[in-house]
């Protein structure tokens, strides 16, 4: 029998990891960017082909855009 494969895709609500200029940090996806958009004062150059995900730190409760391959899925 074959390995049932994990998804990849984040969700709403899934908590991840990602690296800081502090370090690690952990927090949770808000949601998944497919449009351009503006996080404060920063452009996220998010499209279709290209998403990035709104996540909100545990720590700091900030906002930020993040491509998915600066995401690891954390467990709880």
């Amino acid at each position: 029998m074959g390995k049932r494969q994990k998804s990849k895709a984040l969700h709403a609500g899934d908590m991840v990891s990602w690296n800081t200029s502090q370090g690690r940090t952990t927090g949770h996806v808000v949601k998944k960017q497919t449009a351009k958009t503006r996080i404060k004062a920063h452009k996220v150059a998010a499209s279709e082909r290209n998403p990035e995900y709104t996540v909100r730190s545990d720590k700091s409760g900030r906002s930020a855009a993040h491509k998915a391959k600066a995401l690891k899925r954390a467990s709880r």
